[in-house]
């Protein structure tokens, strides 16, 4: 299993606290209570198990399509609906929202070749990920990306517990599907605007990979933003 290096400083943090919370325990308690020495060295082996499993990057086979946008992250599509669109566009989107719970992979991807039009980070609350008002309230990174045939918008947005965007695009950068957009720390979700008239491919409650999932097809040109 291969580790994200995001990751090297939450699993060296966890082993070091994983090491002497048991040195304590056994040092100390062994003796007088060896129930609780063996309880709090399991419970405390399966925190540090979930924290390398957290930043797991996983190998995979990526979907590579010039018309078809990928969905940018692990985790199950909770939302499917037609918005008005305030930060950018300032017009109507189709948005998708995929929701990452603790256990799945939170390396986020990119999902459609080409150039990076916008990218701006936002501070805000820390509203539950599946809240509704947690797209525009929450703290959040949002990325433009314009290819030949549209530009669609990618959010990524902390939750109740994740409460660190991480982002790797600038504006101006060529980007290729499939390639590393970021990380987000802890469950969240991430939101993908598109144009209204483009073909879903994916329906509500369906668990979705990034990089693999096919979301959308876009099969004709759609007039981008000038």
């Amino acid at each position: 299993m291969n580790i994200h290096k995001e990751g090297y400083k939450s699993i060296a943090l966890a082993a070091l606290i994983f090491g002497a919370v048991n040195i304590i325990f056994f040092y100390f308690f062994s003796a007088s209570m060896p129930v609780v020495s063996w309880i709090v060295f399991g419970a405390t082996l399966l925190i540090l198990l979930f924290v390398i499993s957290f930043f797991r990057s996983p190998k995979r086979n990526f979907t590579v399509a010039h018309h078809q946008v990928i969905c940018p992250a692990d985790g199950k599509v909770v939302v499917i609906e037609e918005i008005m669109e305030k930060e950018y566009f300032h017009d109507k989107r189709i948005q998708v929202s995929i929701f990452m719970s603790p256990a799945n992979v939170h390396l986020n991807r990119i999902p459609m070749t080409g150039e990076v039009q916008y990218s701006q980070y936002h501070k805000g609350k820390y509203l539950v990920a599946w809240h509704p008002k947690s797209s525009t309230e929450n703290e959040r990174h949002c990325v433009v990306i314009k290819s030949d045939s549209a530009e669609i918008l990618v959010k990524q947005i902390a939750g109740a517990v994740a409460k660190r965007i991480i982002n790797y695009l600038k504006v101006g950068q060529l980007v290729q599907q499939g390639a590393e957009m970021g990380f987000i720390k802890f469950g969240s979700r991430v939101d993908v605007l598109l144009p209204v008239g483009t073909q879903l491919n994916v329906k509500l409650n369906q668990n979705v990979k990034g990089g693999v999932t096919v979301l959308a097809t876009i099969d004709t040109l759609i007039p981008v933003k000038e």
